[in-house]
């Protein structure tokens, strides 16, 4: 039995990147997370940190604006995970990562590098929208540095986090499903790609030492999770046994009240503009040069969209 990467994760208290974290222990990875030295009183930061040593992480200080302790941790391990945000309405640090390029690349002894990703395909992205598209930009200017620099990598393009668009029945601005009404997006028909963020991080865990997914990008497409949005409500419906009053808004509404927003959640709008309006995640069939996750690892019990949204009854 090849002997498993050691793994490094830069953001391992965020949202996905504390189930990075986990996912890497579970498949049995000698597993460190990058942590700050001047966290604070960041309780909830230091009591995550704590339990990830208890379960058996090594917990290593090094910061991404100190070149020298970042090379010094990144020549502890064969693979470096970065899971920094890009959302807007949390924090947008994408290019930060350059920071990390340049440390891999000095380090020289990287396999693998898979960056903050987990979204929508940045490369399928070059027509998009202002002022959403700059999250597609930055993946793309941290991506040029990645292969100009020769870093072996992996992209994993995970569509939608199903705690963000399950939760509010594919609504922006809603992470809880009402019982009552819903309006749809359109004509709520255009498809799209949920993904149970536990399940997004077990696939990414199982890339990283497979010789398939190297210099690709891998694409999280479980088949039962590919619905449109009018396909989620009616298994909403189906489990709280009632229907939901629909109202729907037209392109040009969701347009003309986006503009009316602050930029961050503008940016998240537009993202939401280019899913449910367009289709931009399910429409184009996946190619050479990259893969896909559940073909890749069937032995992966995904959670299907119906098995999510029970948590929400």
């Amino acid at each position: 039995m090849a002997m498993k990467s050691k793994v490094l994760i830069v953001g391992g208290t965020g949202y996905l990147g504390k189930r990075l974290v986990k996912a890497s222990l579970a498949q049995g990875h000698e597993t460190y997370v990058l942590h700050r030295e001047e966290i604070g009183v960041d309780i909830e930061k230091v009591q995550m940190l704590l339990s990830f040593k208890q379960q058996g992480a090594h917990l290593v200080t090094g910061s991404l604006n100190d070149h020298q302790s970042l090379v010094k941790v990144v020549k502890l391990v064969d693979v470096v995970i970065c899971a920094i945000s890009g959302v807007h309405i949390r924090s947008h640090q994408i290019l930060l990562q350059l920071k990390l390029v340049d440390a891999i690349k000095e380090a020289g002894n990287v396999k693998r590098f898979l960056p903050s990703e987990f979204g929508t395909d940045p490369a399928r992205m070059e027509n998009a929208m202002e002022p959403g598209r700059v999250t597609f930009d930055d993946k793309m200017v941290v991506r040029r540095a990645i292969e100009e620099a020769g870093i072996p990598f992996t992209y994993i393009s995970a569509n939608c986090f199903a705690g963000y668009f399950l939760g509010g029945l594919c609504q922006p601005g809603f992470i809880l499903p009402s019982r009552e009404q819903v309006r749809l997006l359109g004509d709520g028909n255009q498809k799209a790609i949920y993904v149970d963020e536990d399940d997004i991080a077990t696939y990414s865990i199982k890339t990283i030492d497979d010789p398939r997914t190297l210099n690709k990008t891998v694409y999280i497409r479980p088949p039962q999770n590919i619905l449109s949005q009018r396909e989620v409500v009616q298994i909403w419906e189906k489990l709280i046994g009632k229907e939901l009053l629909k109202s729907s808004i037209s392109e040009q509404e969701f347009l003309a009240i986006m503009k009316e927003q602050d930029y961050a959640e503008q940016v998240g709008l537009t993202h939401y503009y280019h899913v449910c309006y367009e289709g931009c995640l399910a429409n184009f069939e996946i190619g050479d040069g990259a893969e896909e996750a559940s073909k890749l690892y069937p032995e992966v019990k995904y959670t299907t969209v119906e098995e999510y949204m029970t948590r929400y009854l």
